[in-house]
This record gives C-alpha cells, structure tokens and sequence, in this order.
C-alpha cells in the first residue's frame, strides 16, 4: 500500500474565533453566526473511545448515527451507516424509529436530513460550526439578486435553476419555488439534460442556472452533455451584474454560480503530471468537483460512491492516484494494501470544516442525549423545508431514482 500524505508545516497561534474549532465561544460574523457552547470532553482524554462506546450503547436504537465518507477515522467507527450526503439524508428517512439523527457531515447536510425526516425526529450536528465552504458560497439573497439580473435581461423565463445537493435549504428551496431540481454529482447530466428539456431541449436556447460549484456544472455540461466550453459564463455575485452583460447572459446556455470547493478546487494539472511521472501506468481518479483542466488530464472522473466502487473493482497490483478529500483516500488505501493508492497533491489537507466534527463533539452530543439535552438540533423553516422538499422530489423523479 502506498499513499501520499501532506508536508507537515508550522503555524501560528489561532485567533480567538478558531476556538470555534473546538466548539467553545462565540462568533456571530462566521458563517451562519454560529455559537457553539458547551463542555467539551479534551480531545487528549484516554478514556474518550470508551466514552464513545458507553454513550452509543446507552442511547441504543433512540438515535442513528451518520458519518460522511470525509469524516475522520475516529468518528467513522461510530456511525450506524457511511455514504455520501444524499445517501445518509435518505437513510435517515428510512429510520422512523430513531428519535435522534446525529449526523457527522457538514450543516446543509444535517438540513436535508431534517428535511427527509419526520416531524418527530431530532437532527444533531455535533459542531454547529462544521458548514461547507462551497454552500456557504451561496447566499440566499445573493441568489435571489442574481435571479432580478436574469429578469432584468430578459432570460429568467427561459432558465431552469439547478442546484447542487451541496447547497443551502434556502437555495434548495428557491430552486423549488422557481421550477428547478437538485442534483448529486452522481446524476447531474441527468438533472441537466432534464432542465434543459423543460426550456427547449440541448439544441435549444434555453437556460440552467447552476449552482453553487461551477466546476461541477461546467464538467457536465461540457463532457456530458456535449455543450461547447464557450456556451458556459460565470456569474459573480460580488460584481455588478455578476460581472456580465446582458448579451453574455442571452447567448450562454449555462450560467454557472461562482462556487467551488475548496479541497478539489486545489486540484491541478501540475499534480497529474507530477504524479503520472513518478508512478509508471497509474490510473488518475478525480472527482468532478475538480477544475476543468484537471478532469480533462484525468483518466477517470466520477462521485464518490464511483470512486469507492472503482477501487473494489481494481486489479491487484494497479497503482492509483486519487484526487478526493483526504480521509477518503486514506481509509480506501488502508482498504486495499494489494493496491497502490496515491493521494493526488502532496500537500493539500483534509477538508476543514468537515474536520470540525471529532471525537470530543461527538462524545458530548451523545452524552448530552443520554442526559435528556438536545443540543445543536437543526431545524429548517417549515416554508424552505416545503419548497427544498419539492425540489428534492423532482431530483427523485429524475431517472435512476
């Protein structure tokens, strides 16, 4: 088994709002205005495993436990079921009986699962602080100001919003209230081919607008569904206009939001090369969250859950270079010692905000729970949570659902 890992490098002191990393004070100009409280057991407790294990079994089938595949190892070994985030929100559903969801993922996560849920579940999320930065590249009146600019040039009527899963309630529901679906990495060609049938077809002039990574949209739209690269313009909520003119807007066929992730986003043409050159006959596997160029350089391109299933497929002996989240591509080389798997970038680190949910969070939701407290309970307005839901069936109509 071989595997990359990042360069350790030295750092300064935090400032006083990083302490929300470890789920204590108050910073209400970060993210959401989150404040997260409470007594958190030290990370350095030699007891927290068996803290873990005595609050899990104490709470039984009360509560279901989800962890996303870029959770770290040590919050893994806990959750009832792993996937993608689509995949845990629906598993939820499934799970009437649990009283409490505690879903170890990232905020817009932990709202659909309340959304997918029943009125009588609880969801958790251990650090209200864990949000993602791509959806938080979205906000809700940004998206709804983009809206007036296609009003203004005359296009609004022909275009069809799509959002990604990796998005806001309020933006699921703003795709809803405006005709729109959601769409997973899995089945946005799908999700795309079916917009653009409601607004003329392919070979029509008809509009998506794509939210809130671009390189998702841009990938599947060009490689997928066979749009031309220059059919694709970028809409940046921080310019006037998103920084296009009205004509730009008439001709483009996908409007793409300026959005990305901030782990694929790093992703880079360099690091295929590099990587081609010092591994004979290695497979380049990289997520379509990755830049352009970098899928473009790549041999394989898929979600996920196409990741895993590609590497339980492999042959023993193939040499592999990821380009995911860093958990993932460790848990899956430690799965597979028969193959040599590679991280992508030598130096990129673990998704940060998907890192906030650890041990120690865990231990305290959990135990807090078995006390009788409900702490961090995710809620969505019941008017976003009608019109995310809408749009969230018609992804669930598309087909293959």
């Amino acid at each position: 088994m071989s595997l990359t890992t990042p360069t350790t490098r030295a750092f300064t002191e935090p400032a006083p709002s990083a302490l929300l990393l470890l789920g204590r004070g108050v910073d209400l100009a970060s993210e959401r205005g989150v404040e997260c409280v409470g007594d958190l057991p030290a990370a350095s407790d030699p007891d927290l495993v068996e803290r873990a294990r005595v609050a899990r079994a104490a709470l039984g089938d009360r509560a279901f436990v989800l962890g996303h595949h870029y959770q770290r190892d040590e919050v893994i070994r806990f959750a009832d079921v792993t996937g993608d985030s689509f995949k845990l929100a629906r598993e939820a559903a499934a799970r009437p009986e649990a009283e409490f969801v505690v879903f170890c993922g990232v905020h817009f996560m932990a709202e659909s699962a309340d959304i997918l849920t029943s009125d009588t579940q609880q969801v958790v999320l251990p650090d209200l602080a864990a949000g993602c930065s791509m959806a938080d590249m979205a906000a809700i009146d940004q998206v709804e100001d983009a809206w007036d600019v296609l009003v203004d040039a005359g296009v609004a009527e022909h275009t069809v919003p799509v959002t990604y899963m990796n998005s806001t309630a309020a933006i699921k529901a703003f795709t809803g209230r405006h005709g729109g679906t959601v769409c997973t990495s899995s089945n946005a060609h799908v999700a795309l081919r079916w917009a653009f049938d409601q607004v003329g077809g392919l070979d029509g002039t008809g509009k998506v607008l794509f939210m809130p990574d671009q390189h998702l949209g841009r990938n599947t739209a060009v490689r997928l569904l066979g749009l031309p690269l220059e059919a694709c313009v970028v809409f940046d909520p921080r310019k006037p206009g998103g920084g296009l003119t009205a004509q730009q807007l008439r001709d483009a066929r996908m409007i793409l939001w300026r959005g990305h992730c901030s782990v694929h986003g790093r992703f880079s043409p360099r690091n295929v090369a590099d990587i081609r050159a010092a591994v004979p006959d290695v497979t380049v596997l990289v997520h379509p969250e990755c830049q352009h160029e970098v899928v473009n350089a790549a041999d394989m391109v898929g979600s996920t859950e196409y990741i895993i299933n590609a590497l339980d497929k492999a042959e023993p002996g193939s040499s592999w270079a990821i380009g995911t989240e860093l958990n993932l591509v460790r848990r899956l080389a430690n799965a597979h010692p028969d193959k040599q798997i590679h991280y992508l970038d030598s130096t990129v680190c673990f998704c940060s905000t998907m890192n906030r949910i650890d041990l120690p969070h865990l231990v305290w939701a959990m135990e807090s729970l078995v006390a009788g407290r409900v702490v961090n309970r995710i809620v969505v307005d019941a008017d976003d949570a009608h019109w995310a839901r809408v749009a969230l069936d018609q992804m669930l109509a598309l087909p293959g659902y």
